[in-house]
């Protein structure tokens, strides 16, 4: 597979060096330079220093040939943003787009988005193993936090 990756934190770069280890073809955008460190003297893969919603760096970064786009920078605007871009410009097929408020995560899957709201995923786990000394790793936790009524 052919995989674009923005953000270098901690997230993307294990994401990119699994996905390298694997045998994918793997690109990593990051607005900092420095962030690259993160991926190690082993990473053979891509290395794009700009700004994930720039269509010119998404470019570069061989987008248009991409077969999967995962936006797990920091915030949830660049990711949601680049995430569209990949989806309806460039008509990547698989997107994912980490996003940290559940209430715009859920929003943006009824778009169509596919999110990955780490925040709900991680209370969820917190509960279960709390309650049951078990970690419920085969659960939905994004649509039990939509049962919440927030």
């Amino acid at each position: 597979m052919n995989i674009v990756i923005l953000g270098c934190g901690r997230v993307g770069s294990t994401f990119a060096r699994m996905m390298h280890r694997d045998g994918h073809s793997v690109t990593v955008i990051d607005i900092q330079s420095e962030a690259f460190r993160r991926l190690g003297a082993k990473f053979r893969g891509n290395r794009i220093v700009g700004n994930g919603i720039d269509e010119d760096v998404l470019k570069r970064a061989g987008i248009e040939t991409a077969d999967v786009f995962i936006a797990a920078t920091q915030g949830d605007n660049r990711n949601i943003m680049a995430a569209q871009i990949a989806q309806r410009v460039f008509k990547v097929e698989r997107v994912i787009a980490r996003i940290y408020d559940p209430v715009r995560a859920d929003r943006y899957r009824q778009l169509g988005i596919v999110t990955l709201c780490t925040t709900t995923i991680a209370s969820g786990l917190l509960r279960d193993f709390v309650t049951t000394n078990e970690w419920g790793l085969d659960k939905d936790y994004s649509a039990e936090y939509l049962r919440l009524n927030v």
